[in-house]
């Protein structure tokens, strides 16, 4: 079967020439924007590495998350290994969370389940709370981090059934 552009042989080298010049450019926008991305993304406060960094700026402050009811524990040294500690991470499981950053920054609740990588697009966010020392936040995962704060995540999953909790009915 012959191709378009393929059966006349000065068509075919110039579709194979067009073809090597556009994988070419394509290669060239790749590598350029990921190296392009990694030099800006380097005083990124919630991406950046601080173990070579002076962090006069710190804040600790305790969360406690729960789904569905259920705790979840928050691991000891999550967010931080030998080759890179990041801004926000804990030490312990007992739900301490350190911030740190050269300058003062608004970091949020919300920054440390997003660097954890916390599943929050399965929660359902009209019934999810954040509780900020006790009372209810305005803000959600926006609120402000401050030093000293307890928080508390009640997340409630999109795949919850309520009715497990209400109905008790003997079972047949």
């Amino acid at each position: 079967m012959i191709w378009p552009g393929t059966g006349d042989p000065y068509k075919r080298k110039k579709t194979i020439k067009f073809l090597a010049i556009t994988a070419i450019i394509a290669i060239s926008v790749g590598v350029g924007s990921s190296v392009i991305q990694g030099y800006l993304g380097q005083d990124n406060t919630l991406k950046a590495c601080i173990n070579d960094r002076d962090t006069p700026f710190k804040i600790k402050a305790s969360l406690e998350i729960f789904i569905d009811g259920e705790r979840v524990d928050i691991p000891a040294n999550a967010l931080n290994d030998e080759e890179c500690q990041r801004s926000m991470y804990t030490l312990t499981n007992d739900g301490t969370i350190y911030a740190e950053w050269e300058e003062e920054f608004p970091f949020e609740v919300g920054h440390f389940l997003w660097m954890w990588d916390f599943p929050l697009r399965d929660m359902d966010q009209g019934k999810s709370t954040i509780y900020v020392n006790d009372k209810e936040s305005p803000h959600f995962i926006n609120h402000p981090f401050q030093n000293g704060y307890h928080y508390k995540a009640e997340f409630t999953s999109k795949a919850y059934d309520e009715s497990k909790d209400t109905d008790f009915l003997p079972e047949n």
